[in-house]
């Protein structure tokens, strides 16, 4: 089932390194050192990822949905969300001067 938002997000949605950080690696009881280990990459990019200053890659959700579960469409679509609502409120100035021509992609 797909659920669609019909009034925009007061908040940000979550960057998929607030799940890593709050809810992943404490319910694996694993730090840092060892999650970057199984995921095969360093410590420095798991953290970057975990502060939100680095965005999951198509290759890095295919190894967190292989590491704590998940599909690789899900943490993209999580990093996905949380950009997009990101640009949107850095150019909404700008979008609000394109005009619309309608909805050529409306689905009957």
């Amino acid at each position: 089932m797909i659920y669609t938002v019909k009034e925009p997000l007061i908040r940000p949605p979550t960057h998929p390194g607030a799940i890593l950080l709050e809810d992943v690696l404490p319910a694996l009881k694993l730090s840092v050192k060892e999650a970057a280990a199984h995921l095969r990459i360093s410590r420095q990019t798991l953290h970057k990822i975990m502060a939100e200053k680095a965005s999951v890659t198509p290759e890095m959700a295919l190894k967190l949905a292989r590491f704590c579960g998940g599909t690789p469409s899900f943490w993209l679509r999580m990093q996905q969300n949380f950009d997009l609502w990101h640009a949107e409120k850095k150019i909404a100035p700008e979008l609000k001067l394109i005009q619309s021509h309608g909805d050529l992609f409306a689905t009957s």
